[in-house]
């Protein structure tokens, strides 16, 4: 069987039928009213049956500030990919298998995560237009500036696969980086830079939110969230649209090496995470997959491709 036949993995991190948002949550893809698209589901394990409701602190980097306390995520908030029992397992077993810096536990499909080969394939205007192989792929989408190409980069371990830019909105075409000949890294447009004409601005919006609605090899899509500042707008609205369209996501947190200190007013990254993730809590069924990371200190890069590896194995299976 074809790969591009193989069903599109789901999440039910969906947002809920009964919120009512305004077109202008969605001005930044300038879409029309939410497209039901048939697809089979990929759905978050149900709660754990575990007795103890304490919060399991987790690990989130090597950093020598002394005031940063470790992240706390209760397991109501954890993402168990399908297949995946967690019932049985006590807290500090349970903790032992939750990625560094996320809320994802492990399963049996984290293999064959490493990076071997990467090479830049094209760049694409029209969703049509993206290589026909039919292999897996994951897709890069956040702010300009956020921090995308810097990501890509530390992911393959390149410094100039995708070259970086101080100038926010280079990246203007989909454009696709196959791994390991088996599956792609896509960077997609960055979407909020307002000195980009409107006219070039909506083009962008318009091809991406096309490649999210009818791209078939999409397994899901890596929302980059600037961990360093509060949350914004725009990034809120993103969020929920994909969640309303059902499209797979998993929120990429970046710049979490950046530690502002409380008595200089500023909050530290896993505070401005919290406030994000409470923000769009009101949207969505169950608390989607997230990571920590940075590209400067490189955290978070072998999380993220153990958590690609399961979600792509899965849906290979699948």
């Amino acid at each position: 069987m074809l790969l591009a036949q193989l069903p599109r993995i789901h999440f039910s991190v969906f947002a809920k039928t009964a919120v009512s948002l305004s077109p202008s949550h969605f001005n930044f893809l300038n879409p029309k009213p939410p497209i039901t698209v048939s697809r089979n589901l990929f759905f978050f394990a149900p709660a754990s049956t575990l007795s103890t409701v304490e919060p399991i602190p987790l690990p989130v980097s090597d950093s020598s500030d002394n005031e940063d306390a470790p992240v706390e995520i209760s397991l109501d908030k954890l993402f168990v990919p399908p297949e995946t029992d967690i019932s049985c397992d006590d807290p500090a077993t349970l903790t032992t298998r939750i990625l560094k810096g996320s809320n994802i536990v492990l399963s049996k499909y984290a293999r064959d995560a490493q990076v071997v080969q990467a090479e830049f394939v094209k760049s694409s205007v029209r969703t049509e237009d993206c290589p026909a192989d039919g292999l897996p792929e994951f897709a890069l989408v956040g702010r300009s500036n956020v921090g995308k190409s810097s990501l890509l980069n530390s992911l393959v371990r390149r410094k100039r696969l995708a070259l970086t830019s101080k100038k926010p909105g280079k990246t203007q075409c989909i454009n696709h980086f196959r791994i390991n000949d088996s599956w792609y890294l896509v960077d997609l447009p960055g979407y909020g830079y307002a000195a980009a004409p409107q006219e070039l601005r909506m083009d962008w919006g318009k091809f991406t939110r096309d490649y999210f609605l009818n791209r078939s090899t999409l397994v899901s899509v890596f929302l980059l969230i600037d961990s360093s500042i509060p949350a914004k707008k725009i990034d809120l609205d993103y969020a929920s649209w994909l969640g309303q369209n059902q499209i797979p996501m998993t929120l990429v947190f970046t710049k979490c090496d950046k530690r502002k200190k409380k008595k200089n007013g500023g909050k530290r990254p896993e505070e401005n995470m919290k406030d994000f993730q409470d923000l769009i809590r009101g949207f969505f069924e169950t608390a989607p997959p997230w990571i920590m990371t940075s590209s400067v200190t490189n955290q978070g890069r072998d999380e993220i491709l153990l958590h690609m590896s399961q979600l792509r194995n899965y849906w290979l299976k699948h």
